[in-house]
């Protein structure tokens, strides 16, 4: 056997340290499997839980629609704040510990008003975890040598939330729709143990200074192509309000089981994976971010035009697989255009920008008048939604225009 003199075992042990900091997608993974599962097994069955303590469509629309609006607070100043301190991690800890105690929260709420108390708290809670742990990803993915698709974290996510939903909807046939409540609180609490083992963001990555200036908030409001991407994800993003509110009470109305509801809600997530892992990427590089956006424009229209017609169980089975279009699709080439167009130490407070206060405005005002148009049209409704979508695509041909040197 050769011996290795004292230079060579250096330069192992050198090239041994760098392979184990050049992959952190492991942990990513794990993180995001732990936050979406924790999704999964709550968001769509909320609606339902609520129904069935007695809240009416239009209290429901207001319900939802204020905890969306809450999030136009709690996230912009959790991304501030975390960029100031330069604590992501430790943020997206307290926020995942704080949601799961108010998860817990709706055991004992039964009036409308207790209800929209808790749900205020449990939305403040629950909106930075994504974006905090975007912030977190995309800086790490664009890290030379270590970096990696995000797509793939991404897609580890929303095959967590299939998982997620299918034990929530078998375990609500057994156990009733409450259990959700626990489900989600355990797996929140699990995410800060997942959360201290990702790399933080750098020092030098983000303003040694501290907080997030408003002329850094400025900052990102002039760039047109950040502008346009949160005007166009309000739009086709904010048109889901309808479908996430209320697709599941009218799929129970229709007679679909829970075990049903899980699949065919799964069924849509499942999509999203096929498309972050498997052609999302190469989409993006065939149609360009902004042809990638007019497709999502195009799938939502159609989506949302079949579900205002029909409740039968093979449409449905048909039209779920669009959400790989209409949401992970979008989402990529949104994350794409805004990592290529905004500065690395505004990372988290863009991301809260882009998720909340673009389309969490959106989300919030189309979920409450989503509960009155639910009222008095029923599931006519979602035409609606589908001409928001398709409102989307002169924003996209505009995109097209700027987008050149974003890779």
């Amino acid at each position: 056997m050769a011996k290795l003199e004292g230079p060579e075992v250096a330069g192992l042990l050198e090239r041994g340290a760098r392979l184990g900091d050049a992959t952190p997608l492991p942990r990513f993974l794990v993180l995001y499997a732990v936050l979406y599962a924790a999704f999964g097994a709550a968001s769509p069955f909320l609606p339902a839980l609520i129904e069935e303590r007695g809240i009416a469509a239009e209290q429901i629309g207001m319900l939802f629609a204020a905890g969306t609006a809450i999030r136009l607070i709690s996230a912009p100043l959790a991304g501030r704040i975390a960029d100031g301190m330069q604590a992501l991690r430790l943020m997206l800890a307290v926020c995942a510990i704080a949601t799961g105690l108010a998860a817990l929260g709706y055991l004992g709420a039964w009036s409308f008003w207790a209800i929209l108390a808790v749900s205020l708290v449990h939305a403040f809670a629950l909106a930075p975890t994504t974006n905090l742990a975007d912030a977190l990803a995309l800086v790490a993915s664009r890290r030379g040598e270590q970096g990696f698709e995000y797509g793939w974290v991404r897609g580890a996510g929303s095959a967590a939330f299939v998982v997620g939903s299918i034990l929530a909807g078998w375990a609500t046939y057994s156990y009733g729709l409450e259990i959700i409540l626990w489900l989600q609180a355990l797996l929140m609490l699990m995410v800060p143990f997942a959360a201290r083992w990702v790399p933080p963001v750098d020092a030098g990555t983000t303003r040694a200074n501290g907080a997030i200036s408003r002329t850094g908030v400025m900052a990102l409001v002039r760039l047109p192509v950040f502008r346009r991407v949160v005007l166009v994800a309000a739009l086709i993003l904010g048109s889901h309000a309808m479908h996430d509110t209320f697709a599941v009470i009218r799929w129970r109305a229709a007679g679909i089981s829970p075990q049903a509801v899980s699949l065919l809600w799964s069924l849509s997530v499942a999509a999203e994976v096929v498309v972050f892992f498997l052609i999302g990427p190469w989409l993006l590089r065939k149609l360009t971010p902004a042809g990638a956006i007019a497709l999502a424009a195009l799938a939502g229209a159609m989506r949302w035009l079949v579900a205002a017609f029909t409740a039968d169980v093979a449409a449905l089975a048909l039209i779920q697989p669009l959400h790989g279009f209409t949401f992970a699709l979008l989402h990529l080439a949104c994350m794409r255009l805004l990592a290529g167009s905004v500065p690395a130490h505004l990372a988290a407070t863009a991301q809260a920008i882009y998720g909340t206060v673009g389309i969490g405005a959106a989300t919030a005002l189309l979920t409450l008048v989503s509960g009155w148009l639910y009222g008095w049209l029923g599931p006519a409704a979602f035409t609606v939604m589908s001409v928001l979508c398709l409102a989307g695509l002169p924003i996209a041909a505009s995109l097209r225009q700027n987008q050149s040197g974003v890779k």
